[in-house]
């Protein structure tokens, strides 16, 4: 089996993940620390941070993909990976990546210990976090 009919299908996998950050990105409010959240009232939250981190690994599934496509050797670490997808113009900038992935792993750390995302990792933050709306996914 040849890798161009997973290249397609990683491909639109990202494109349907991308649909979903856009469409929680386009309601989003941002988040008040101070304020009591029900849990119908963290729904849109909760959302926005599922559907960044499997727009995330979309993302380097279909990077992996990809190389393992075009390349004949594969990354060793996520880094080199990113350096790769920047040289060939698939992302535009190895440091909002990287930023991106910190990112994920405060949300996913703050969940595992159920704390709320007002430390900045939330989106939308005034800090140099990246907004969900203008990060790095031109390359679909």
């Amino acid at each position: 089996m040849t890798v161009e009919p997973l290249l397609a299908d990683s491909q639109a996998k990202l494109r349907a993940a991308l649909e979903l950050v856009f469409a929680s990105d386009a309601g989003y409010a941002p988040f008040a620390p101070g304020r009591i959240y029900s849990p119908q009232d963290r729904e849109p939250y909760d959302a926005l941070s599922d559907r960044f981190l499997r727009a995330f690994e979309s993302s380097l599934k279909f990077f992996r993909t990809w190389e393992r496509d075009r390349e004949a050797n594969v990354s060793e670490t996520f880094r080199d990976l990113l350096l790769r997808m920047e040289k060939i113009g698939l992302i535009s900038d190895l440091a909002t990546w990287i930023t991106l992935r910190d990112l994920g792993n405060r949300v996913v750390a703050a969940r595992e210990q159920h704390e709320d995302l007002s430390d900045g990792a939330r989106f939308g933050d005034e800090r140099d976090e990246p907004d969900v709306a203008a990060a790095p996914w031109a390359l679909l």
